[in-house]
């Protein structure tokens, strides 16, 4: 019997390919890694009987990034990030231990069928998968085939039976675009990030921007709200009037006439034809005319129009509105929601379709209507070739989906029942009047079929007033003839709705990248998100902008990306090769970059007027070790301290507050020791600023508080306060916060994992002396007298406060509220203080953990 390994995207999908594909006959399991399942069952494969194993990544197995020197913002040269700096292959989420787990699952294995998505970015999953598995499954014996490829649209019975009765192959050119992209995106990005960043926020103290980022399309997208910013700011409102009349065909109701001419620029004018109308005193009508007009049903819907309907319509952003939409997807609501297609294939079960949706009172009528009298076919749309247009697969109710899943959900099956359903058809009636020479026109319109609108009401014909029955040479008194004074408005802020359209029409991203770009201005504090979803500049992104169009206009403008996006394209079809396009495309950038570098001081004269120099930003805090004088705390990101004298900028870490530790100094260079705090619920340490910047020993790495100092002597560091090893993660060490008093706790210096214990404890302090039995520093508490929980009244106590009984009912594990995951960097296991008997290297960090030990944590930190 064959073994044939099978993997989709996610485990959500994993697990509903695998109950369609087994009629539920199947067993389940937990994965190595914790995050993934594994569901087996015993079927046919290829005529023949095997054992199936489904299971999933979590999206990317492998990211991209620079080998371990360049990563360093200190030490390299940004310009050799085009060419000199190797790449590798990581781990997207080493925690995760994907490839391991895609190792342990493949071994043994004959064959293996990708389940992942029918998108570039899949097909590159799909060798990301393949280089894990293909080395320990077993070898194909002569030219048989063991990698097949999986195509699909949604999660249905029908659509998944079909795609596993049609195997195909993954598709290496596509997975090539995607690795073409992800290297320039990297190389392009860093370089100028890199050196934008470091330029700028070593001069200016108020940018309010930890990074101040470059890339290929995020930039360009960005020029597109400053391009409408300009033209608001040079916009000079001009005055015109307009001829306005009404008539009265009847006495009690007016009609308004609109003017031919629309509107005058000269008031004299204006006047001139006020006075020649104003002399006449019935208005004649010069013509009738009826037409029938047809408003035609939409497209067939597609990523991008979604994503601007759930902007304008729904209020959602692109970003958020995408990760519902996945969600739908995953969950077997929808088709897939990445695609460019507008038109439906021939043989897709449209009614079926429509069946699903017969018993939704929101709209079970108008399908019911649908279904007896015969579905129109949809209009003929765009076949990108990719995946057939968004869908509703099953019914759904607003009990189940909530909130905006149903929101997103209801649009898209009011757009599906859309393009089924008949055009909307009405009458338009325009009557043309004569007062004086001068002409004024009438329109009315008559819904005759609503068709569509019935599903879609926003779309609808507006109610009018309806006209009066009138023929040619008719005469209808004037009610009146008067000057309206108006002015010309300038342009408002692009909409999002209007920047995805600005981005498709440009080819800057891809109907599942354009949400990210938009997120990114966003989040680098480029652009704010104002009432409407309209995206308003910054200053800083103004700057930016104007700074590149003065000295390389190419950086902002699309034409550039879009040229690229054609060619990754062409990699795709196989039309282009992958190592030309990387190479030419880079030594573009690169001509750019150099000429940015030696143009910088054209953007820098910008820069200066919009923002303070360092010396004059922030407020004095903590004394310099070299001068001893007061350095300023700048607190707009990325918050940092400045010695104007010294001319030295420390950064610090981010997203927390910073105070003076007790005017306390580090015993190594005299600098004035900092508290970082992420709030009362969070964790807290000192650090020296000067240590922080520069480690002082060689197994500390830049970013490094006095958490993870491991200076000897000081009564601030790992080796005065580290407790024992955390009892999560594998590196961090439980460190006492000496500040956090009367309601002490220790915290990892790795994770987010806190130990609240002895409250009300008088003092805490780290013993010298150490647990015989986990090797953890022992810890002394001194409670007062009225407040002890220690038996017999006692108020002192020294013990582990893993394997104290005493300590039991004290101890509480808890994680810190974050106000962002990560606050710094800095990685790897660190030496700690272990004193004691039976010492071993870094011997407090590690305590032997009890054999159980699931049941020891419960026992002491439930």
């Amino acid at each position: 019997m064959r073994t044939v390994l099978m993997v989709a995207e996610k485990p959500s999908l994993a697990q509903s390919i695998a109950k369609i594909l087994s009629r539920g006959n199947m067993s389940s399991r937990k994965g190595l890694n914790g995050a993934c399942s594994v569901h087996e069952y015993t079927g046919s494969f290829l005529g023949q009987s095997a054992h199936f194993k489904m299971t999933s990544v979590c999206g990317h197995v492998m990211t991209l990034d620079f080998i371990g020197k360049y990563n360093s913002w200190d030490k390299v040269d940004p310009a050799e990030l085009f060419s000199k700096a190797p790449t590798e292959k990581k781990e997207a989420n080493p925690k995760l231990t994907m490839v391991k787990f895609l190792q342990v699952e493949g071994r043994g294995c004959d064959c293996i069928v990708l389940w992942l998505d029918c998108d570039k970015e899949g097909e590159n999953i799909c060798f990301e998968v393949l280089d894990a598995v293909l080395p320990v499954m077993n070898k194909p014996r002569g030219t048989e085939r063991t990698i097949y490829r999986a195509k699909f649209s949604s999660i249905t019975d029908t659509d998944i039976c079909n795609a596993m009765n049609h195997l195909g192959e993954p598709n290496r050119n596509e997975a090539l675009s995607v690795d073409a992209r992800q290297e320039l995106d990297l190389r392009i990005g860093c370089a100028f990030t890199r050196f934008q960043t470091k330029y700028f926020q070593g001069k200016y103290g108020n940018l309010d921007s930890s990074l101040i980022s470059f890339g290929p399309c995020q930039t360009p997208t960005l020029g597109f709200c400053v391009e409408r910013h300009d033209k608001i700011q040079s916009f000079k409102p001009e005055t015109y009037w307009v001829l306005q009349a009404k008539v009265n065909p009847e006495k009690e109701n007016s009609l308004t006439l609109d003017w031919d001419r629309v509107r005058v620029f000269d008031r004299e004018v204006a006047q001139m034809f006020l006075n020649i109308t104003k002399m006449a005193k019935e208005a004649k009508v010069e013509s009738v005319s009826k037409k029938e007009k047809v408003k035609q049903r939409p497209l067939a819907l597609n990523t991008v129009e979604m994503l601007r309907v759930a902007s304008a319509a729904l209020g959602m952003g692109p970003q958020h509105a995408m990760q519902i939409a996945e969600r739908l997807y995953t969950q077997g609501y929808i088709s897939y929601p990445r695609t460019e297609t507008t038109h439906y294939p021939e043989n897709f079960d449209l009614k079926g379709c429509l069946r699903q949706q017969a018993n939704n009172p929101y709209w079970a009528e108008t399908v019911k209507t649908l279904l007896s009298e015969g579905v129109n076919r949809p209009r003929k749309g765009h076949d990108a070739g990719d995946h057939p247009p968004i869908t509703p697969m099953r019914a759904a109710t607003e009990a189940e989906l909530g909130g905006d899943g149903w929101r997103l959900y209801e649009y898209i099956t009011r757009h599906f029942i859309a393009t089924v359903s008949a055009d909307c058809k009405y009458l338009q009636t325009t009557i043309s009047f004569s007062i004086g020479p001068e002409r004024f026109t009438c329109v009315g319109k008559v819904v005759t079929s609503p068709g569509f609108t019935e599903i879609m009401p926003w779309h609808s014909i507006p109610l009018e007033e309806s006209l009066p029955h009138c023929e040619k040479g008719d005469l209808f008194p004037i009610g009146e003839i008067k000057l309206l004074e108006k002015q010309t408005s300038p342009p408002d802020y692009l909409t999002e709705a209007e920047l995805i359209t600005l981005m498709e029409k440009h080819g800057i991203g891809t109907d599942a990248s354009i949400p990210v770009h938009i997120n990114n201005i966003c989040q680098r504090n480029y652009v704010t998100v104002e009432s409407g979803r309209r995206l308003k500049p910054t200053n800083l992104g103004i700057v930016l902008v104007h700074g590149y169009y003065k000295i390389d206009a190419e950086l902002v403008l699309p034409t550039i990306r879009s040229a690229v996006e054609k060619q990754l394209n062409l990699i795709a079809l196989g039309k282009a090769n992958y190592h030309q396009v990387l190479e030419h495309t880079l030594d573009i950038f690169k001509r750019k970059f150099h000429y940015f570098v030696d143009s910088i001081a054209g953007m820098d004269e910008l820069m200066e007027v919009s923002f303070s120099p360092l010396a004059a930003t922030g407020k004095p805090l903590s004394r310099c070790g070299k001068c001893h004088r007061f350095m300023k705390y700048i607190q707009a990101k990325p918050s940092r301290l400045h010695c104007s004298h010294c001319d030295d900028t420390y950064s610090l870490p981010q997203n927390g507050t910073i105070k003076l530790y007790k005017e306390l100094r580090c015993p190594l260079d005299d600098f004035e020791l900092v508290l970082w705090s992420s709030g009362s619920r969070g964790k807290s340490y000192p650090l020296c600023p000067y240590c922080y910047n520069h480690p002082p020993f060689r197994d500390m790495k830049k970013g490094m508080g006095c958490n993870e100092c491991t200076h000897p002597t000081c009564q601030h560091s790992l080796s005065m306060l580290g407790i024992g090893q955390c009892v999560e993660c594998e590196n961090g060490v439980l460190v006492l916060d000496s500040t956090s008093g009367p309601k002490w706790k220790m915290a990892c210096n790795k994770c987010n994992v806190i130990v609240h214990f002895f409250e009300n404890a008088h003092k805490v302090r780290v013993s010298p002396e150490t647990c015989e039995l986990c090797e953890a520093a022992l810890v002394d508490v001194d409670f007062n007298k009225a407040k002890s929980p220690l038996p017999g009244d006692e108020t002192q106590h020294s013990g582990c406060v893993f394997c104290d009984p005493v300590f039991q009912d004290l101890v509480e594990l808890k994680h810190a509220a974050m106000r962002h995951p990560m606050h710094r960097g800095g990685q790897g296991k660190r030496q700690g203080r272990g004193r004691g008997k039976g010492r071993r290297p870094g011997g407090r960090l590690n305590p032997k953990k009890p054999k159980d030990k699931m049941a020891a944590l419960a026992a002491y930190f439930v």
